[in-house]
């Protein structure tokens, strides 16, 4: 498959914005040949910004790009782009959990490149979409830091641990880790690690049931075993998701965390 038009965007529509500081635009661009949506947000201050790669977590409809949380990080100062991932409103082909829609995370990745007023580029990752930001930061190695926040690190953990979602990992990823453990592997970005040359800063409640925190403890271990830079925010008291107030202040923090990052 030829992918010299990765990231090439097709149309830009604007979408109406929560935040009168923040535009919002739907773009259609290309990922492995593939026509694929996602949404941009930035300040609308002029100058150049620091990028900021938003890769959601779920499947599906399942943990949609939401335009208020990327307009959050938009009016920290952050020019954002959001892929929708394949098959998604309106994009083709289809969702696979972190198989082949990787290609579309890359392509994001390059599309922000290839604005003018972007500095340059940090990877944040909720959910699944740790595994997704995790596989970006190892395979550009220019990105500034990755951010996972409650994300998977290790597939196979993920379907011991969902017996909900072991049925959609069946048919997507085609079969168990017992019997196809390579399918698995090749989704798992703890195996990869090596070549990670950005810091990572791992977020994650303690009491979180729908990705555990033995994902980060995994992850940290790995990159500490490896000297790659680290740093971990661990909450005891939350579960998947933050109080609002909590989540707030930490976005506010790990967007300084990042831009701290950016100037090593």
């Amino acid at each position: 498959m030829n992918n010299y038009n990765n990231g090439k965007i097709l149309e830009v529509t604007r979408f109406p914005s929560p935040n009168p500081n923040v535009k919002l635009k739907l773009i259609t661009y290309l990922s492995g040949g593939l026509r694929v949506k996602g949404m941009l947000a930035e300040p609308i201050e002029d100058g150049v910004h620091e990028g900021l790669l938003y890769l959601r977590g779920g499947i599906k409809n399942v943990g949609k790009v939401r335009p208020a949380r990327i307009a959050q990080f938009a009016a920290e100062g952050f020019i954002v782009f959001a892929p929708y991932y394949r098959g998604n409103q309106g994009g083709e082909g289809n969702e696979d959990f972190a198989g082949e829609d990787r290609e579309d995370a890359y392509a994001a990745f390059i599309l922000l490149k290839s604005l003018p007023r972007v500095r340059q580029i940090h990877i944040f990752g909720f959910s699944r979409g740790g595994v997704m930001a995790l596989m970006t930061g190892i395979h550009f190695p220019d990105a500034a830091s990755v951010v996972t926040w409650g994300g998977v690190s290790d597939m196979s953990l993920t379907y011991m641990e969902r017996l909900d979602l072991r049925k959609m990992m069946k048919r997507v990823i085609g079969g168990t880790p017992d019997k196809y453990p390579d399918r698995y592997d090749v989704r798992t970005p703890l195996f990869k690690l090596e070549q990670m040359k950005a810091p990572v800063l791992i977020i994650h409640g303690v009491n979180d049931h729908n990705v555990s925190v033995e994902h980060s403890y995994r992850l940290e271990r790995r990159l500490r075993g490896l000297n790659k830079p680290v740093e971990c925010w661990y909450f005891d008291e939350f579960t998947h998701y933050f109080p609002p107030v909590v989540n707030r202040k930490v976005v506010e923090d790990a967007t300084k965390w990042m831009k701290r990052q950016g100037k090593r």
